[in-house]
């Protein structure tokens, strides 16, 4: 059974992007028999805003989307990702980090898919501060697991290249595990089989997939799709104010959200933006 995901986090309303997403997941989901979960990913400390899930949930069923079981919080599953980050450090593939991003600035780190690429600094280092980030040693990590592949719907089988992101931080100064660990644990516990995310999200799959490997969870396919972008090629997003779901059911002339998710479904985009599938300009 084919089974998708949306899965938000609650620091922000809902706009038309995570509507586009949310359409996705599930009619990829419906169309071949299967199920479509939520979960709500709000374990990034003082930002989330718990009432915010009861008005993501309401935004989903104005677009006349329905989920199937319980809703899922990550908030709910933080000795899951201690299990995790426990396992690894096992495994001598965890190493603490107090480096701040001034300092990884400042060491003119290389560019990779999504931003300076970590340089290794605290790398071999055997102490513990309190408060210490914990990043993957991905040369370390592949070198257990050797090459990897992963399949996206849309660009097809792909070579696993989680060098390419460096030493990411798996467990946060200030939050319980970074997006990359949290995403892969609960992908595999909501035996999720084909993930649905931006094609901003492409090259973090290549962590994912290594991780899937090191903690023998299941692999997944993949389905990165277009994004809302604006007329300048940044997608839409929370902190730039765009317009937000809630808002737009409570104004009359816009108030038909099975409309609205069928002109999304149809590839009519409101005026202003563009569907992209990559980003031109800041994310």
């Amino acid at each position: 059974m084919i089974r998708t995901r949306f899965a938000p986090s609650p620091n922000g309303p809902l706009h038309l992007g995570h509507a586009y997403a949310a359409v996705v997941a599930h009619d990829l989901a419906r169309a071949a028999g299967g199920e479509f979960l939520v979960r709500i990913e709000d374990i990034d400390g003082t930002r989330s805003r718990p009432g915010l899930s009861a008005a993501f949930l309401a935004d989903l069923a104005w677009l006349g989307l329905r989920w199937d079981g319980v809703v899922a919080h990550q908030s709910d599953r933080l000795d899951s990702y201690a299990g995790a980050a426990g396992r690894l450090r096992d495994m001598g593939l965890l190493y603490p980090c107090t480096c701040t991003r001034a300092e990884v600035l400042a060491a003119d780190p290389a560019m990779g898919p999504e931003g300076p690429v970590y340089p290794g600094t605290c790398r071999g280092r055997r102490d513990a501060p309190a408060g210490a980030a914990w990043r993957l040693d991905v040369a370390a990590a592949l070198a257990r697991t050797g090459p990897l592949t992963w399949i996206d719907a849309l660009a097809g089988p792909q070579a696993a290249r989680p060098d390419l992101l460096g030493d990411v931080v798996l467990v946060r100064k200030d939050a319980p595990a970074s997006y990359h660990l949290a995403v892969t644990l609960d992908d595999a516990a909501q035996d999720i089989t084909l993930v649905t995310r931006g094609a901003d999200l492409f090259a973090a799959t290549h962590i994912h997939r290594l991780l899937q490997a090191l903690l023998d969870l299941p692999v997944p396919r993949w389905h990165h799709h277009g994004l809302l972008v604006e007329s300048d090629g940044r997608k839409l997003a929370k902190r730039r104010g765009s317009p937000a779901l809630a808002d737009l059911r409570q104004v009359e002339a816009t108030a038909d959200g099975l409309a609205l998710a069928n002109s999304l479904r149809e590839g009519q985009i409101p005026a202003g933006l563009s569907l992209a599938a990559t980003l031109d300009g800041d994310p």
